[in-house]
């Protein structure tokens, strides 16, 4: 992967203006997300428009696409122009929760890789902590916004460390958001779980659980379910 752009199969990503590059938990939470009888997204925090650009390319969707840092804002801005899906994301700049106070549309996929650091020394880069820690933006803010903006029939799509995972699956339940899907994430088999992409609604269902290894038998050496996911978007 070059330091300044990370070409995928259908557009690029430049992102030496982000703080936080391209990375394996956004990639695959927009390969898992589920787009089906979407007309609306929102992706909070988009950096460098990678998962705005990932659902554009696997729906007919509008995107609304929010990022709070000026300059990542404008290297999504540039991203999403260069690409043929421009005409069907809007990348805007500002909090979420200033977003939430405002907007009236309601989306049918919340989606976000939010900022997880909640305990965390921090960097002393100002514009990677506020990528990378919660302070910015916490878990309940987020999921308030998160609610407040989510139609009746909507789903709201995170990833977060698995050591995150009750605490915010609780946080959603005083919500009335119940959790639908679960994907658990293992580096390599022998590893535990180290990610989890959770998908919540307001329908409190039978959660449907799978699990995904990315790498076996040593380093870059894909499982099946990992290229099987991401063939749509890696280049070969």
């Amino acid at each position: 992967m070059s330091e300044n752009y990370f070409k995928f199969k259908q557009f690029t990503i430049y992102q030496n203006n982000c703080a936080m590059k391209v990375g394996t938990d956004g990639v695959l939470l927009g390969a898992f997300a589920d787009v089906k009888n979407c007309s609306s997204i929102l992706d909070i925090g988009t950096g460098t428009g990678l998962i705005a650009l990932m659902l554009a390319q696997k729906s007919e969707a509008k995107i609304t696409a929010i990022e709070i840092d000026k300059d990542a804002y404008e290297q999504a801005v540039y991203n999403v122009e260069n690409s043929k899906f421009s005409n069907n994301i809007n990348v805007i700049n500002s909090p979420i929760q200033d977003f939430a106070k405002t907007e009236i549309q309601r989306f049918d996929l919340i989606i976000s890789n939010p900022p997880f650091f909640q305990h965390h020394l921090k960097s002393g880069n100002k514009k990677k902590d506020i990528a990378r820690h919660s302070e910015s933006l916490t878990y309940n803010e987020l999921i308030i916004s998160a609610k407040s903006l989510l139609n009746n029939e909507g789903r709201f799509c995170v990833i977060i460390p698995k050591d995150d995972e009750e605490y915010f699956t609780e946080l959603c339940n005083k919500t009335m958001l119940y959790l639908s899907r679960k994907l658990n994430i293992k580096p390599t088999p022998k590893k535990e779980i180290k990610r989890v992409i959770l998908e919540f609604c307001f329908d409190n269902k039978k959660t449907e659980r799978t699990e995904l290894i990315i790498e076996i038998n040593g380093r870059h050496n894909y499982s099946e379910e990992y290229k099987k996911l991401t063939k749509d978007y890696y280049l070969t």
